[in-house]
């Protein structure tokens, strides 16, 4: 029995239901889902997967025209999310299947963004250890709370710093220095985005935002 890829399961539900949602809705899950199976076709390069869902991520979450659009919302768009999640799809993933990794990458400096501020003589940025002493304090009441949300929106705050780093070029294709970070950021993304998208196609009606890019007819 072959099982089913994520792509071809949100493929099928899409191709189910995509008549009944609003234009700018379904084009986010087309694009997304896109992006997914690219993804998943790459099994050998970390940073490609991981490059490829984020992709998908953003082509979902929203862009700078929509209210989910900037990296300081993240923490509203994944309580929305988590409301939608009767089944607890994304708290499994956070508490059952990357618990370690996540973990890591929130007590990990070099993925916290004012630290990077603090390497490059940035005005108010000297009390960088102080406010990553404070965010892994915040996490670990996450954690002993079960707080999905927060370990959710601190995690993917990290995976961005960890994007620009290969986005921008301040990381070396095929390092060592990066490629755990890399291979575990995709395959958390590559568990979260899937379950995102159902979730968001379990409510097409809601705002989810205008894409900031749409099919424009000349």
């Amino acid at each position: 029995m072959t099982i089913k890829t994520h792509f071809e399961i949100l493929k099928s539900r899409q191709r189910a239901e995509r008549e009944e949602w609003p234009s700018p809705f379904g084009l986010r899950v087309h694009r997304a889902i896109s992006w997914i199976g690219r993804a998943e076709e790459e099994l050998e390069d970390p940073a490609a997967r991981f490059l490829f869902l984020w992709i998908a991520f953003n082509a979902a979450y929203g862009g700078e025209r929509s209210s989910f659009g900037a990296r300081d919302a993240f923490q509203t768009f994944f309580h929305r999310l988590c409301r939608l999640d009767g089944a607890h799809r994304l708290y499994d993933i956070v508490w059952n299947d990357f618990p370690g990794p996540i973990r890591l990458f929130l007590e990990n400096r070099y993925v916290f963004s004012p630290f990077w501020a603090h390497v490059h003589g940035e005005a108010d940025s000297e009390d960088w250890e102080e406010r990553f002493t404070a965010a892994k304090r915040r996490f670990h009441i996450a954690l002993r709370d079960q707080d999905t949300v927060t370990v959710l929106s601190l995690l993917f705050d990290r995976l961005y710093v960890l994007r620009n780093q290969v986005m921008h070029g301040g990381a070396t294709w095929g390092s060592s220095v990066n490629r755990d970070q890399l291979r575990d950021g995709a395959a958390i993304l590559g568990s979260v985005v899937p379950v995102m998208l159902h979730l968001m196609m379990d409510d097409p009606e809601g705002d989810w935002g205008t894409p900031m890019y749409p099919v424009v007819e000349l």
